[in-house]
């Protein structure tokens, strides 16, 4: 670039005319004629544009890029596009060409070009392209200077005044303020479908984007501030001023004649005619402006903004000094302080920088730093103090900006939320890290910083067009209007997950056989929508109506709220009906699925549901459908459907004690098990079984609990033996699902099962009187005097800690004593305990047997046991021994149990005990469970029992007591003698176990009831502990016998469970002494 007055002059032409007249083509086109140029632009998003236009056509290795931001040099670059204020100024090319030289006059950027202007040439060729108004500034600064005028291609015309919603397509509107455009595009977005948006705060790639948005026919409108007066080349037909007031940096001002044009000049682009005009309450303009704008006839700028370039870095007094300088020249005036100034000002007064700024290089290097640009616009004082840190560790040691303090600086705009403001900040201030990422020699690793500021730039860019196509664009109403516009019927297709387009838009979603549109499809486009969407609708529905009436049954699921699902999707819903086992299925359609269609699902599903029902209940059908099962037992069964598969023994028990074996068996047949506390069917406990019970007593009765399909409580997990119970949640949803509600927890059925099988034994083992067995080990957990103390097998099935599990024992009606017991020197017999029946086990029992089981127990159960999966079937083979022949059994070791004698009445060992040495250790204690003392009224009780009827109101009425505290949640494992009920028969089996016909004493019941006149009824339930009130010093010993002398035990029987009982136990009791 030449300076002098002599190459100001040379060969220049200056190319004048208003917007749309093909300056700037023809300066690419000159530029492209010569072996190298370069071409300055106003703004870096035009020049942006230019490179990329001249890449394409002789390849990108031959151009280079300069901006502020931005610098792309190619090795051997022929071609040089670059902003005004980016022109380099020591690259000499033939041809130089300046764009938008009206911009001259500015009072912020007018300096720049002003020096452009008056200094940059090319050898051969210099272009200056600008408005007309520059004319006579351009003559008298550079004599001899060639005019060249464009006139435009295409017409403009005034429109007059419109509202904003009858704007034509294709508008443009224009403000000048953000919030201006903002309030527009959302009101266009909700008449017209969405808005373009251009503000002067994008970043190029934001802008570029919204710009694309418009120019693709995506929206019809653009809303934008003065920004697209300069270098935007859009397919505008109108051009509505929303305002014609804005800010010059120091004042409001209307827009003069000439800015107006240059904004209007958008409209109608090539040889298209424009219009502009006023909305959104402007006043619409007087004739003169009219006329000025349609002729593009405007004043001629009379003064350009100066600023010298001889700049003194001798110091930085003597810098200002120089910026103050007046020009010598007419038509030029000096210019008021810029952002670069001001900034220079604030920081002369910061003593650490003038200190450092005493060398010309320093001062030089000072005024490089106050070039950089405020994109941040938060106040001059704090670009001031910017400008004094990045100058300050530039003069450091390292004379760079540090790595670390770049780094955070970049880190905090290296985020994508936030809503559009918040964005454009983080934009602004990545824009100043990019900026100063450029300045090669201020950073040791510029490149990577540029990529880095590029990259987060970008991405901010691209969050920040999405933001605004989300604010302010409707896509689906757009592609509908612009569907609707280029043709006469809407294209409409549906996906295999039942998303239904419009236009490649989304409209809608056909989810099973019901049509869910878009919440959002109305206004004067829904009806179109909702047509084209039928036209998809009819066919699909057809199809999936054949799909449905032809799939297998593993194509449809029933959610435990009562949904059929077909594949995955919801078609229909089950109802309560009369049979429960028989639900109705209401279908979910709509209008557009055909009659026939319509009664091919309903078949298929009806067909479905009670094949369904049929394979996962199927016990409980066939018994429900079962002839052979009669008399008593066809109640039970009867019962047991209406409840799905699970009575509380208690409900029932005068029904079970009344039915005969061969009642008993004919529902044994069908998969019924009489438990010690419920009457069940153990396949119902299987999940799937469960969960459709469950949900089949939900349709039933649900609503009578609370419960109901949009509020079902969580439901115990498959596998779970046991669950922490919710205060919230009814007892009958837990046993819905198979688990029996004892205190805080509930437990499985068949589980609970197991658990009295366990404490069975327990109670029964007597380590003392007649019953005891000499030699012989004790069961884990007995303590030989009615009692045992929790095991870890206990613990284990139930997955669950003591405590809990002594909760759940509570419930059951079991109640516990701290027996305090102490380490013996050596092994001693266990003390008979002092406690009568009535009171606590005496605490000075410490027998060293005794103790050796406590200590094991509570070492085993230290720590609580996690829930455990386990399956119904785990426990089925030794459900299905109490279920089928044990049940009588059990009812005879009950009996051994409950004839212990007093131990008031029993006469003292002591003095046949050894002396044992105390333990040096402090004393331990055991906690012993035991069932609990239940007390009879006087009105009878006994005399029922004379009847043989004891039993029956201890087993009942008692149990009842004892529990009903938890809300019935069990007869008691003690009230319930722990399955003495269970299957017991009638008295007339009695006789079978009362008496021995191999000529020894007979302990049978009825032997003792006419022996000592007590009745024939049992005295009390094993663990209710104590015995009738006469003779009761007398022990007793219950046993079973075979039924006939010499003759087989037929393996049917009851009595044959027992033998081989008795057998293993001892065979166990032997085994020690092998």
């Amino acid at each position: 670039m030449g300076s002098n007055l002599e190459t100001r002059i040379r060969h220049v032409t200056a190319v004048l005319g208003p917007t749309n007249t093909g300056k700037t083509h023809l300066a690419i086109e000159r530029m492209l004629g010569h072996a190298s140029g370069m071409i300055g632009l106003p703004l870096r998003l035009l020049a942006r544009e230019v490179y990329d236009k001249i890449g394409h056509r002789i390849g990108f290795q031959n151009v280079a890029l300069i901006t502020g931001e931005e610098k792309i040099k190619p090795e051997r670059a022929r071609y040089w596009v670059s902003t005004v204020e980016a022109m380099p100024r020591d690259i000499d090319v033939d041809f130089l060409a300046i764009d938008e030289i009206q911009l001259a006059a500015d009072p912020e950027r007018g300096h720049v070009f002003t020096d452009r202007l008056l200094h940059a040439r090319g050898r051969q060729e210099t272009l200056l392209l600008g408005a007309q108004t520059m004319r006579d500034c351009i003559q008298d600064l550079i004599d001899g200077a060639n005019f060249i005028s464009r006139p435009r291609l295409s017409k403009l015309t005034y429109a007059g005044e419109k509202k904003i919603t009858r704007l034509p397509t294709r508008s443009a509107v224009v403000a000048f303020s953000a919030s201006e455009v903002y309030s527009i595009a959302e009101l266009i977005r909700r008449q017209r479908g969405g808005a373009a948006v251009v503000l002067g705060a994008l970043s190029p790639r934001t802008r570029n984007a919204q710009v694309e948005l418009y120019q693709s026919g995506d929206v019809d409108f653009l809303v934008a501030t003065d920004a697209i007066g300069m270098g935007l080349n859009l397919d505008v037909d109108h051009v509505a001023f929303a305002s014609v007031r804005k800010f010059d940096g120091q004042n409001h001002r209307n827009l003069t004649p000439s800015e107006l044009a240059q904004i209007a000049g958008r409209a109608g682009r090539h040889m298209n005619d424009g219009t502009f005009g006023v909305t959104a309450g402007v006043e619409p303009f007087d004739a003169d402006v009219i006329e000025r704008l349609e002729s593009h006839t405007f004043d001629p700028v009379k003064v350009l903004q100066w600023r010298t370039r001889n700049l003194d870095y001798g110091s930085v007094d003597r810098l200002r000094d120089s910026l103050r300088e007046v020009p010598g020249e007419r038509r030029l005036t000096r210019a008021r302080m810029a952002d670069d100034v001001e900034a220079l000002e604030a920081v002369a007064n910061d003593r650490e920088v003038v200190a450092l700024a005493q060398a010309p290089a320093a001062v030089a290097k000072l005024w490089d730093v106050c070039q950089v640009p405020d994109y941040r616009k938060i106040s001059s004082s704090s670009h001031a103090e910017l400008v004094g840190v990045i100058y300050k560790h530039l003069m450091g040691p390292g004379e760079k900006i540090p790595e670390d303090w770049f780094a955070k600086q970049v880190q905090f705009a290296d985020r994508t939320d936030g809503d559009i403001d918040t964005l454009a900040n983080r934009i602004a201030h990545i824009r100043t890290w990019t900026f100063v990422s450029n300045r090669s020699d201020w950073l040791k690793d510029p490149a990577h910083w540029q990529g880095r500021t590029r990259e987060i730039e970008d991405k901010l860019s691209d969050a920040l067009h999405e933001c605004l196509t989300q604010r302010f664009v409707d896509r689906r109403t757009s592609a509908l209007m612009k569907g609707m516009r280029d043709k006469d019927e809407l294209n409409a297709e549906i996906a295999e997950d039942g998303t239904i387009k419009v236009e490649d838009h989304y409209v809608g979603r056909l989810v099973g056989f019901r049509f869910s549109p878009e919440t959002q499809v109305d206004g004067i486009h829904a009806k179109a929508t909702r047509h084209a969407a039928a036209q998809v609708l009819a066919r699909e529905l057809g199809m999936r109506a054949r799909r449905v009436a032809a799939a297998k049954p593993d194509a449809f699921t029933l959610s435990p709220d009562g949904r059929i699902l077909w594949r995955d999707q919801e078609v229909a819903v089950i109802e309560a009906a009369e049979d429960q086992l028989r639900p109705t299925v209401n279908l979910l359609v709509d209008e557009h699925l055909s009659a026939p269609d319509k009664e091919k699902i309903q078949a298929r599903l009806d067909t479905w549901i009670s094949e369904h029902v049929r394979e996962k209940l199927k016990p409980l059908v066939e018994m429900a459908e079962a002839e052979d099962i009669t008399g008593l037992a066809r109640g039970i069964a009867f019962q047991l459907k209406e409840n799905f598969g699970i009575l509380k023994r208690e409900l029932v028990a005068d029904e079970v004690k009344a039915l005969d074996q061969t009642s008993r068996a004919q529902l044994r047949r069908h998969g019924v098990r009489f438990g010690a506390f419920n009457i069940y069917m153990p396949l119902l406990l299987k999940p799937a079984a469960a969960e459709l019970a469950a949900t089949l007593w939900v349709l039933k009765s649900g609503d009578a609990h609370g419960i109901t399909r949009s509020n079902l409580p969580v439901a115990p997990r498959a596998g779970l033996t046991s669950i922490p119970t919710d205060a919230a949640t009814p007892e009958p949803f837990y046993r819905a699902y198979g688990f029996h509600v004892c205190g805080p927890r509930a437990v499985r059925l068949d589980i609970l099962e197991r658990l009295a099988d366990q404490i069975r034994p327990l109670l029964a083992w007597r380590n003392k009187g007649e019953e005891a067995v000499p030699d012989r080990t004790p069961p884990k957990g007995a303590t030989g005097d009615g009692g045992f103390t929790v095991t870890p097998e206990m613990m284990s099935i139930l997955g669950c800690s003591p405590d809990e599990l002594g909760n759940v024992l509570k419930a059951l009606g079991f109640r516990s004593e701290r027996r305090e017991v102490k380490r013996a020197s050596v092994a001693a017999e266990i003390e008979s305990d002092s406690a009568s029946p009535t009171a606590q086990t005496s605490p000075e029992a410490d027998e060293a047997e005794a103790t050796h089981v406590a200590d094991a127990s509570l070492e085993s159960v230290a720590t609580p046991a996690s829930e455990i999966d386990a399956s119904p079937d785990s426990a089925e083979t030794s459900a299905e021994l109490v279920a089928s022949t044990t049940e009588n059994a059990a009812e005879v070791a009950a009996e051994a149990v409950q004839t212990e004698p007093s131990q008031e009445d029993t006469p003292s060992e002591s003095a046949t005990e050894a002396p044992v040495s105390e333990a040096s250790g402090e004393p331990e204690f055991i906690e012993i469970w035991r069932p609990k003392r239940h007390h009879r009224s006087h009105d009878g009780g006994h005399r029922d029992r004379r009847r043989g009827r004891g039993r029956h109101r201890s087993g009942g009425e008692g149990a009842h007591d004892a529990t009903s505290s938890t809300g019935g949640a069990a007869n008691g494992a003690g009230a319930q003698h722990a399955g003495a009920n269970s299957d017991k028969p009638k008295s007339g089996e009695h006789g079978d176990r009362r008496g021995s016909s191999d000529g020894k004493k007979s302990h049978g019941r009825e032997g003792q009831a006419r022996g000592d006149g007590r009745g024939r009824g049992p005295k009390r339930g094993k663990w209710e502990g104590g015995r009738g009130r006469e003779d009761r010093r007398r022990p007793e010993v219950h046993s079973s016998s075979p039924r006939g002398k010499g003759g087989s035990v037929d393996p049917d029987s009851p009595f044959a469970a027992l033998v081989a009982l008795k057998e293993a136990l001892q065979k166990q009791g032997d085994e020690p002494n092998t």
